[in-house]
């Protein structure tokens, strides 16, 4: 039976729900920890975003316990008896090998989920093959794979694979890719958003940082959220969490609660005086001191409401002033990807490689000198200190991520 596809929310949860055509589908890409480890994960998702005739609805940070990868590889095997996939046991291998926890360790991948028309095959050419014989004409690096995976073999023995690292994993086929997904929300279902994987030497000198990457780089297809990743990785820190996000009108109001009063306190005299300056000039006629200041302070505070106004309209979709009662809590439509880093002095490395508020002040190789636009349109937040940090985190409800509901929601609806 076809099924119309809309979006609907949960106003407890805050979750973004999707119903889908039976054109609509899902499908998967993970980074596998050797791309993660390399910082490549930024290059990786710029592609995908910008070449994919496909909607980004999901991205969690994973670490695997043996059940989960144990799972996984044979679904990988099974799909190779099945012919499904014609490269299942080599997959299955390496799936073993390096996404299995190691030296008392579990490792990071990331899996983002794509919704769309024949998303699978979209995803795998974009990906692209995994053997050299699969390709029609020299690699020119046009797929992520001709980028960043290696596919060596032996000089005398070709059929011997020296060195294989597929860079990224994702299905060829959407029956596989369902199966796959099926996997995923019954292994990462109840985990934490958060990951913990790694014992640092000096624990008191890490630190958490949150970014948020705006509702400016998802207007249309586009590399810069991959390329803003990428250049926060010069940071040298974790990505430790991450998720898609659609603030409520509440959560903007909440989060932004700082810059309200600051913009009453700095904003709001120094307009309130242009107001008065400016009428002055315009009508030749200079206010006594009571009536002047009466109009710079009512000016400076209805600017400074304005502005605030617009900055949660931004970053939420709904302007507080004609939101319409009850859709206060439900998610806007406008979206951003929220990343957690951690190391050392995270705060201060993310905010230098970020650059200051106003784009056009920002020193040149900045993330907010290259992608921001204004003051307000600066293309991505990052907390000011590790306070705010933890304020900003609960308001986000970071440990809550949509994408098991998203593909929990896809995969009921194949079965009805």
């Amino acid at each position: 039976m076809e099924r119309a596809y809309k979006k609907s929310f949960d106003k407890k949860s805050t979750v973004v729900y999707y119903s889908f055509t039976m054109e609509q589908t899902l499908s998967y890409v993970i980074v596998t920890p050797y791309t993660i480890a390399k910082s490549r994960t930024g290059g990786v998702i710029a592609r995908l975003l910008s070449r994919a005739d496909l909607e980004f609805v999901g991205v969690q940070m994973i670490v695997p316990d043996e059940d989960f990868v144990h799972d996984y590889a044979e679904s990988l095997r099974e799909s190779q008896k099945q012919n499904i996939n014609s490269a299942g046991e080599l997959l299955a291998g390496y799936v073993e090998r390096k996404l299995s926890p190691s030296g008392g360790r579990r490792h990071r991948f990331l899996l983002l989920v794509f919704r769309g028309e024949d998303a699978c095959k979209k995803l795998s050419d974009i990906c692209g093959a995994l053997f050299p014989k699969d390709y029609a004409a020299p690699i020119y690096g046009t797929t992520i794979r001709d980028t960043y995976a290696d596919f060596i073999v032996d000089d005398k023995d070709h059929n011997k694979i020296v060195y294989f690292e597929p860079a990224i994993l994702t299905p060829r086929k959407q029956e596989l890719a369902d199966r796959n997904m099926e996997i995923f929300v019954r292994h990462i279902k109840n985990i934490d958003n958060i990951v913990q994987n790694i014992s640092y030497p000096d624990p008191l000198k890490i630190e958490q940082t949150l970014v948020i990457i705006k509702p400016d780089n998802w207007y249309h297809a586009s590399t810069k959220p991959g390329n803003i990743i990428d250049m926060f990785s010069r940071a040298g820190l974790r990505i430790v969490g991450t998720k898609v996000f659609h603030f409520s009108l509440n959560q903007a109001m909440d989060f932004y609660g700082p810059v309200e009063s600051a913009l009453k306190e700095r904003v709001a005299p120094i307009f309130g005086q242009k107001a008065r300056e400016f009428l002055e000039s315009n009508f030749n006629f200079s206010f006594g001191d009571e009536a002047g200041n009466i109009i710079a302070e009512c000016f400076g505070r209805e600017y400074a409401r304005e502005q605030f106004r617009k900055i949660v309209e931004y970053m939420s979709g709904r302007r507080p002033d004609t939101c319409k009662p009850g859709d206060e809590e439900k998610p806007g439509e406008v979206k951003c990807m929220i990343l957690i880093y951690e190391g050392e002095g995270a705060v201060k490395k993310i905010r230098d490689v970020l650059g200051p508020t106003d784009p056009l002040k920002a020193p040149d190789g900045t993330v907010r000198r290259e992608f921001g636009h204004s003051v307000m349109e600066n293309t991505a937040h990052a907390s000011d200190s590790v306070e705010s940090c933890e304020r900003e985190k609960k308001i986000v409800r970071i440990n809550e991520n949509p994408m098991v509901s998203i593909m929990e929601e896809y995969l009921n609806g194949l079965k009805r």
